[in-house]
């Protein structure tokens, strides 16, 4: 604003010489411009300000989606071993397969599953083929990670032991966080979930509280081979704060990549709109590489995740398809649309038509 002002003196007192010779003239363009350029940055900076005292435009997670061959496993499995029950049975209709550019996906069955704490966070799986035998977790870019929170990491990773989740990372703290335990699994799909809780003060924590045994998805997990332009991507179209990236070693990406003794992974994370929601960056290393899938189907593993916004119309974004209203239970009959981020990664965004609480 300060130079804003100074900008708009200058264009008065410039124009208080007009009437002046040719090289007085001359100057005075020169001011001219100079001010309006002054101007423009000014109005620059305070719109940058302004957008970014508005927060981020995702406002939480709402859904997270895979593709499995048995979606009776699924159910049978997410219930008895997770306390996610079935909310909702259907198929997926043309005008949402072609919202995600995968027309093949239409007339698929679906499950929405959700845990009792936060029965509207849904986890949604869509029946597919078998995975190609050459994919495996955490090698492809994309959505590569569900986070939910738990009460007792370690209670539950005991109660897994006979479980068909695979444990690929043992219960241990953050390093920056020693509160903060976690560890991580692979479902039966292919599907890795960190399994997360504050062993600490939670009145006090970042995490949102559990509410039971097994709670909510709060943060989604993407890697692509360069985590600077993800982090621009989902900056500058969802006005994040772009956090740097750490460089650490993260146990279960170096097994899975076969990272070399010291190699280590950029990370970065940011915050939604709402209290206990995130979206961690993952830099993969390049013995990574595109998600395999058919042309015109969906690819295998975690498929794509699902944010509530307030106005769709307000983003700058490049969607697969026009925006329209969808029904069934994770919409509401709102409209929704889908867009692709860098890492070939499906980002869907639900209008809630209201402002998220802080």
């Amino acid at each position: 604003m300060l130079a804003a002002n100074a900008a708009h003196h200058s264009v008065v007192l410039v124009g208080c010489h007009w009437q002046d010779n040719s090289r007085e003239i001359m100057n005075t363009r020169r001011s001219i411009f100079r001010s309006a350029l002054a101007v423009m940055m000014a109005m620059f900076y305070f719109n940058a300000a302004a957008a970014l005292a508005d927060g981020p435009a995702l406002q939480r997670i709402t859904m997270a989606t895979f593709t499995s061959a048995d979606l009776a496993g699924v159910e049978r499995d997410y219930s008895r071993w997770l306390g996610y029950h079935v909310r909702e049975r259907g198929v997926v209709s043309a005008e949402l397969a072609e919202a995600w550019g995968a027309s093949g996906a239409a007339g698929k069955r679906y499950l929405l599953l959700s845990s009792e704490p936060s029965p509207e966070v849904f986890v949604r799986v869509i029946e597919s083929e078998v995975a190609p035998a050459d994919w495996l977790p955490l090698t492809t870019w994309g959505w590569n990670g569900i986070e939910i929170i738990v009460d007792d990491p370690v209670a539950l990773r005991e109660q897994l032991r006979e479980s068909p989740f695979r444990v690929i990372g043992e219960p241990a703290p953050l390093g920056a966080f020693p509160t903060i335990k976690a560890f991580q699994v692979v479902g039966p799909s292919g599907e890795v979930l960190y399994l997360t809780a504050e062993t600490g003060d939670r009145s006090k924590s970042i995490l949102p509280p559990p509410g039971g045994p097994v709670g909510r998805i709060f943060i989604m997990v993407v890697g692509g081979p360069d985590i600077d332009t993800l982090l621009d991507f989902y900056s500058s179209r969802f006005n994040f704060v772009r956090n740097p990236a750490r460089m650490l070693t993260v146990g279960v990406i170096k097994r899975a990549q076969g990272l070399a003794e010291g190699e280590l992974t950029p990370l970065a994370t940011a915050r939604l709109a709402e209290r206990g929601n995130l979206i961690e960056f993952d830099g993969y290393s390049k013995r990574t590489r595109a998600r395999p899938f058919e042309p015109g189907q969906l690819p295998p593993g975690i498929v794509s995740t699902t944010f509530a916004v307030a106005d769709l119309d307000a983003l700058n974004v490049d969607w697969i398809a026009l925006p329209t209203r969808h029904e069934g239970l994770a919409y509401r009959g709102q409209r929704a649309g889908t867009l692709r981020g860098p890492a070939g990664e499906l980002i869907e965004l639900i209008e809630t038509g209201v402002t998220a609480a802080r």
